[in-house]
């Protein structure tokens, strides 16, 4: 909190602080010349390396001539994803290619790969005296690749199938030649690996293509015994001929049932007519017997003859009584013949039902045997896919394996890889760049040479100056009333009110402190002869100090200066001195700094004034665990000052929890600048929790009675000798646009 305060008083001088750069403008510049000197001699010495760069393309090389049968469908798929780039590119920086190369080229001879061959003579100190490791412990085969992975970048180019290899070497021929080495050897090493993999191919498929031959001849003699063990006949449309007659029966039956149907019917309407004396011209089947229709033309035409005769003669004339009788026996022959017609009807159903017997039976015979049928059937496809399914196979082995012979014959295994770039030997060195080199050293340089001396100013303390519109300047230690000498319990005499006068003329009370007894000056006996000074009329705007307090300002004063994290406020005479409390938190939280004020009276004195209500949670509510921290602390309406009220929680529980204070009272310190407690009329035990580092003491009067006189005497007794006196009285806020006061 001091810092802040003291930030608070001082402020940058820029101008100064800028005009340091131009009086050390001397030492800044011999140093960046010689920052700048070293690097460029550095640069200049440094070995020079080279890089050269090959790009190999991931690109498919089978052409659609040899692509395999198999493949055809796939050439609109990429061939390698991200992932699958990536794979090659480990592939190409992988140990086995490097030690192909470095083989290849006696990488292992020279001293740029072979630390072991030319170790100057403080590398051998250094290893003999063990800060070096010893190179030679090391296998050579390790040490070289090692450097080779030092200077080789393998990497894939973005947004394509490019993989691009760098190198770097001492020897610029060297940086051209192994990239383009290691290309080679990654493209042959690709190639080796398909002819590898084909020629595994081809030996699993030879001895597997003999195997699924013996199971395809086996599957097919298997199908074959089985069907003429069970006697599977087929018939039409590739079905079982016992449930191919089993459908034509059913289909007969079924013809012979409705035809059995239409007898019986055709007979009963016979019967029903013949029996009823109707007439038989509705019945089909009597209609269409040639001899009925016979009859039938008989009967008209005697009826014509009666129609004709019964003109001329009468009813009994014999000529029109025979043409009657004849024409009764034809009704009787009809009827006649219709009988024998319902006979054969009822012959032809019998018949029909006898057939109708003989079908129910045989397709009940042919459902059996089409059941057994349909089972064996069953196994007898199961034996069939599973030969289908064997010469299947057998015929993709023999396509593949001829496939894999006849490029293991012919050594015709594309890779699919190209090399598209290959490296150039490198007429200028990357490394070291003097130029770029240089100029970073320079600036670097005289950017740090700058920043020191600006640190070095502000540090000293001459670019600071006093701010403009600081509120407090430093205050002397206010005084504060001291105990009579003669007093061997270092008690204060009590004031009585009407006395005070008499007793500030008996007792002189010494601008100090109650802290420093051994500067107060002795006091001067006084004589009966003398007189009692009359004492001088109180200024209604500010009272005259009598006990050696201090107003509200001098009390902010003294907390800013003194830097004090906690300030305690007891209150002996009651609420109405609780307004200390607040007036000087709120001016040192207008100082400048955060600012709590905590309530710990039963009323809520301190705290209802800066809230304007008493209903808010407060510290009881933090004690007994019914709220957090955001919960109790609300801010004053009348300043910046935050304030935790006394709560609504039951007190007596909350007094159960008073341990907690200290914890309490540091998490406040630590997030505040200033925490002010008013504890009310409390004693020094009750005030003992809220100690801490850096806190002050202040006991609020309005009166300088016995009261307040007493309740210094104790705290200071009880280990409280900095308590210093404060009154409210005579105070006046600063007026302030949109603040009104509710001290």
């Amino acid at each position: 909190m001091s810092v802040q305060s003291a930030a608070a008083d001082v402020d940058v001088d820029l101008k100064q602080l800028f005009a340091s750069l131009a009086r050390r403008w001397l030492r800044t510049v011999l140093v960046v010349l010689v920052v700048t000197g070293l690097a460029f001699a550095l640069a200049s010495l440094a070995t020079r390396h080279y890089k050269a760069e090959t790009q190999v393309e991931i690109v498919p090389r089978e052409s659609v001539y040899t692509r395999p049968a198999s493949n055809n469908s796939d050439t609109d798929k990429p061939i390698l994803d991200e992932q699958g780039v990536a794979t090659q590119v480990q592939i190409i920086s992988s140990n086995e290619i490097l030690k192909q190369v470095a083989q290849k080229l006696g990488l292992e001879k020279l001293p740029e790969f072979n630390d072991a061959l030319d170790m100057s003579p403080l590398s051998r100190l250094l290893v003999l005296v063990g800060l070096k490791s010893d190179p030679m412990e090391i296998p050579t085969e390790e040490r070289v690749l090692k450097k080779m992975h030092e200077k080789l970048n393998v990497y894939g180019v973005e947004k394509t199938r490019i993989i691009a290899i760098e190198f770097s070497s001492e020897d610029p021929k060297l940086a051209a030649a192994i990239p383009d080495d290691i290309a080679a050897a990654y493209i042959a090493g690709q190639g080796a690996a398909k002819l590898e993999s084909n020629n595994a191919a081809a030996d699993f498929l030879a001895p597997e293509i003999a195997d699924l031959q013996r199971q395809v001849k086996d599957a097919e003699a298997k199908v074959a015994a089985y069907r003429a063990q069970s006697d599977l006949l087929m018939g039409g449309n590739n079905s079982v001929l016992a449930t191919q007659q089993l459908s034509e029966l059913s289909s007969e039956l079924s013809k012979v049932r409705a035809n059995r149907a239409a007898a019986e019917a055709t007979a009963d309407g016979v019967r029903k007519a013949l029996q009823n004396g109707g007439s038989l011209d509705a019945v089909p089947e009597v209609l269409s017997s040639d001899l009925i229709q016979r009859l039938r033309e008989r009967q008209v035409e005697l009826r014509t003859n009666i129609a004709d005769l019964s003109t001329t003669l009468l009813d009994n004339h014999p000529r029109i009584r025979a043409l009657k009788s004849q024409l009764s026996d034809l009704d009787a022959q009809i009827r006649s013949e219709a009988q024998k017609v319902m006979k054969g009807l009822l012959m032809q159903a019998e018949t029909a039902k006898a057939r109708e017997s003989q079908l129910v039976a045989d397709v009940n015979t042919l459902k059996a045997a089409s059941a057994q049928a349909g089972e064996q059937q069953v196994d007898l496809d199961a034996l069939q896919r599973d030969a289908a399914a064997k010469r299947q196979q057998l015929e993709l082995y023999l396509t593949n394996y001829r496939e894999a012979a006849s490029r293991q014959d012919r050594k015709y295994l594309p890779v699919d890889a190209r090399i598209v770039s290959k490296a150039s030997v490198p007429s200028e060195a990357y490394f070291p760049k003097i130029g770029p080199i240089v100029g970073a050293a320079f600036a670097a340089s005289l950017l740090l040479m700058a920043v020191l001396t600006l640190l070095q100013e502000l540090f000293s303390g001459r670019a600071m100056r006093p701010a403009s519109g600081a509120r407090f300047e430093p205050i002397d230690e206010v005084a504060m009333p001291a105990t009579a000498r003669s007093e061997p319990s270092g008690r204060l005499e009590p004031l009585i009110p009407g006395e005070a006068a008499n007793r500030a003329a008996e007792t002189p009370w010494p601008p100090e402190t109650i802290s420093d007894p051994e500067a107060r000056p002795a006091a001067e006996p006084v004589t009966e002869t003398e007189s009692v000074p009359e004492p001088e009329p109180v200024v209604a705007a500010r009272p005259r100090s009598v006990l050696g307090e201090i107003d509200i300002e001098k009390a902010a004063e003294k907390l800013i200066a003194s830097g004090a994290a906690r300030a305690i406020f007891v209150s002996p005479e009651g609420d109405e001195a609780a307004a200390s409390a607040i007036l000087v938190a709120r001016e040192v939280s207008d100082a400048g700094l955060r600012v709590l004020l905590l309530d710990l009276t039963a009323s809520g004195a301190a705290s209802r004034p800066m809230l304007d209500s008493g209903l808010f949670p407060g510290i009881t509510d933090l004690l007994v665990s019914q709220a957090q921290f955001s919960d109790v602390i609300h801010a004053d309406l009348y300043s910046d000052c935050h304030v935790i009220p006394v709560g609504t929680a039951d007190p007596v529980r909350a007094m159960r929890a008073a341990d907690r204070l200290p914890i309490i009272m540091q998490s406040l310190t630590t997030a505040y600048d200033l925490v002010v407690v008013e504890c009310g009329p409390a004693d020094a035990q009750g005030i003992s929790r809220l100690g801490g580092d850096a806190t002050e003491v202040f006991l609020s009067m309005l009166e300088p009675d016995d009261e307040v006189a007493q309740a210094a005497v104790k705290l200071i007794e009880n280990g409280y000798p900095d308590v210093t006196l404060v009154t409210p009285l005579g105070h006046e806020p600063p007026g302030t646009p949109g603040r009104r006061s509710a001290a």
